[in-house]
């Protein structure tokens, strides 16, 4: 969750919001990658979530990190909540407490992996010493919304008291779900459509191949991907497959109007959270706003309206990759090896494009049922999604083949090694849902507290 920013004067012209995004255009060679992922932190004795608050606790970690490894703490209002380098990454906090590194903009697979190894033995050092684990699932597999704590961020207590008057299960993603995400540049508002057409297409296969979610609340749930299923009953404004960008006359523009329809969350002013729930801001651009009458919103307030939408994939000043679980942490180099191979190289977005561009809307929305239901076992519209990871996964390896970007010292000719745990995966047919299954049914005899020692970092 990205940390909110101040500044600029008021938007004067409606193409401004057009332009912001469309300035995020890159040349080729100035491509990069930046990686997310979530993680939950326990108390290594009771295996319940660590509080925001105390000696064992999500502060201590991020005190931690601050003082043993050189980070610039993040507060708002007295409170510690996230933490920044100079190298552009970034440590914030989820609701729940899910510690989140937002990596640095970086040229290679090899590097943001090195970025990710670094940040997960900085988080192990620190919890090491305050009798805490981190663990990496798409969903908290035994703790109830009650046993969560609630960070200290203004924009979370609005959301939490909004999320249950528009859907279901929103505040089960905002407290008790992990993710990996990557991010990704386009060149022009044409590559923009094409990458997030593939983008959006294909997610229901990251979502299988990442699927790592099959317990809730200390039970097998019926699904492979909790989290993926949770994102559907969650706010029907924010979310989804955004069937828009399949329509001729897509641009900058017309992603404009649909973020413009999106209820507002908040506006930041002076360190604090106003609230704007449910209001307008097309309202906003008219100097209309019921939370803040007379005043005109700047560039930065259209920045953090832009992350308030949660669709499968995002676009910002970059395109957002939305759909997979957290998990183990040799899948957290896998997910954005797997998108670089397909987006990255435009022989290999040609054929990702080639298999999807014949689905209508209800067929991409059925393969993302299908996803989050059975995993690579699932099947829509006649379509079998281990057949169709397979080829995903082979185009994305031919993708990363082309691309031949080294590692540091040479010996390594290209990124395709970091696919091995998606290629193990359509070889098996098993996601790690798949596994933990397997293990649940098998070995553990049905504890599923057993997760905790055999998948922490």
């Amino acid at each position: 969750m990205s940390i909110p920013q101040q500044g600029g004067g008021p938007i004067e012209r409606f193409e401004q919001l057009a332009e912001y995004i469309e300035s995020g255009c890159k040349p080729k060679d100035d491509w990069r990658i930046g990686t997310e992922h979530e993680k939950f932190g326990y108390c290594k004795d009771t295996l319940k979530p660590l509080p925001y608050d105390g000696p064992r606790s999500i502060k201590a970690m991020l005190e931690g990190l601050r003082d043993r490894f050189g980070w610039t703490p993040v507060y708002e209002q007295d409170n510690i909540i996230g933490l920044t380098f100079p190298d552009g990454s970034n440590v914030s906090l989820e609701p729940g407490g899910q510690l989140e590194l937002s990596g640095a903009p970086l040229e290679s697979i090899h590097q943001t992996c090195d970025e990710v190894n670094e940040h997960l033995r900085e988080v192990q050092t620190v919890a090491e010493e305050i009798g805490a684990r981190f663990i990496g699932l798409g969903a908290a597999p035994i703790w109830r919304h009650e046993d969560m704590p609630m960070m200290p961020k203004g924009r979370y207590r609005l959301m939490t008291d909004y999320m249950g008057k528009v859907g279901t299960h929103g505040t089960q993603m905002m407290y008790r779900t992990c993710t990996v995400q990557v991010n990704l540049d386009f060149a022009s508002e044409a590559d923009m459509v094409q990458k997030m057409r593939v983008a959006l297409s294909i997610q229901p296969v990251a979502t299988a191949l990442f699927a790592n979610s099959p317990f809730f609340e200390g039970k097998v749930n019926g699904h492979k991907s909790w989290r993926s299923r949770i994102w559907r009953s969650l706010d029907d404004a924010r979310t989804g497959m955004l069937p828009f960008f399949f329509e001729d006359g897509m641009g900058f523009q017309r992603y404009v109007d649909y973020v413009l329809d999106v209820p507002m969350y908040f506006v930041y002013r002076d360190g604090k959270y106003i609230n704007a729930l449910g209001q307008s801001f097309r309202d906003f651009l008219k100097g209309e706003l019921p939370a803040l009458p007379g005043e005109k919103p700047t560039l930065s307030d259209w920045a953090d309206h832009l992350t308030t939408v949660f669709p499968e994939a995002r676009v910002k000043k970059y395109i957002e990759m939305r759909g997979a679980d957290g998990g183990p942490w040799r899948r957290l180099c896998a997910l954005p090896a797997l998108w670089v191979g397909l987006l990255y190289d435009q022989t290999a977005l040609d054929a990702a494009w080639d298999l999807a561009k014949g689905w209508d809307a209800e067929t991409r929305e059925a393969l993302r049922v299908a996803a989050s239901v059975d995993g690579l076992q699932g099947e829509a519209a006649g379509i079998k999604l281990l057949d169709l990871a397979r080829e995903v996964v082979a185009i994305a390896e031919d993708g990363l083949k082309a691309r031949a970007m080294p590692g540091a010292s040479g010996m390594i000719p290209n990124e395709v090694h970091f696919l091995d745990a998606l290629k193990e995966s359509v070889a098996s047919g098993m996601a790690p849902a798949d596994e933990l299954l397997e293990k649940y049914y098998g070995e553990w005899d049905g504890d599923l507290s057993r997760v905790y020692a055999e998948y922490s970092y």
